[in-house]
């Protein structure tokens, strides 16, 4: 990297920006806002992993390292000619972002990268396959009716994802928390079972729609990705339109 590069506060570089914001889809509210805080937030130093791990902040803001590293944000992989590189947008808390890109390969991003594939979760719809590895996923309502709330698992790629249509951001659910949630409220307590996430996958069939829906309730309790409504509120469109077919009758009457 240049020593330009290595002079902060400054804004991302052109090369940083190209290969980071089509994580971060502009259509989408929810991923919008974040595109507005890669181009208004200056870098302000290196994350605790060195080169490609940028804290983005205000200007004279200092980097903070000391806790945890926050959730991720968007993140996505770009398939070069040299090889794969995977990116990634934290989460925005107390002024500042970490964004990563890294070359698994371990060398320099050239200029004149060759780009053969980009993929990543963020421009998911629902009704989709996965964006990986092509195959079809588990689909689990968690908020009924407008705007709806999606749980996505994809058995092959073994990743979890919550799309939330208020916004259009699919955020990504860290399985073994998740999958602790779920042995919780099955009271499974086998440790050959309990005790291997990677269950979740090859068991995926074992579950209902409810099952996986209730875990998701728990866990986004403790670690919130969504609004979760509650049966009365999830009916309400529904409520509504018969209100309204009602009225009509009514009226014609």
């Amino acid at each position: 990297m240049d020593e330009q590069n290595n002079t902060y506060p400054r804004p991302l570089s052109e090369k940083e920006w190209s290969l980071v914001e089509w994580i971060l889809p502009e259509k989408r509210e929810g991923y919008r806002k974040y595109r507005s805080l890669l181009t208004s937030l200056q870098v302000i130093g290196q994350g605790r992993w060195g080169e490609g791990d940028l804290i983005m902040g205000e200007s004279g803001d200092t980097p903070e390292l000391e806790g945890p590293m926050e959730r991720v944000f968007a993140n996505g992989i770009i398939e070069s000619d040299i090889g794969k590189i995977t990116v990634s947008v934290h989460e925005y808390v107390a002024g500042q972002l970490e964004v990563q890109i890294t070359n698994l390969h371990n060398e320099e991003i050239p200029e004149d990268l060759k780009i053969k594939r980009k993929v990543t979760y963020s421009t998911w719809e629902p009704g989709s396959v996965c964006p990986f590895c092509g195959n079809a996923v588990r689909e689990v309502t968690v908020n009924p009716g407008k705007p709806a709330a999606i749980l996505v698992i994809c058995r092959e790629d073994k990743n979890i994802w919550i799309y939330d249509e208020s916004d259009g951001v699919n955020h990504p659910i860290p399985g073994t928390n998740y999958y602790n949630e779920l042995m919780q409220y099955k009271q499974i307590k086998d440790p050959s079972i309990a005790l291997q996430s990677k269950n979740l996958f090859s068991m995926l069939d074992d579950y209902t729609d409810e099952d996986l829906r209730e875990a998701f309730i728990r866990y986004n309790k403790t670690w919130r990705r969504i609004s979760v409504r509650n049966d009365k509120e999830s009916t309400d469109d529904q409520k509504q339109k018969v209100t309204d077919m009602l009225t009509s009758i009514f009226k014609r009457k």
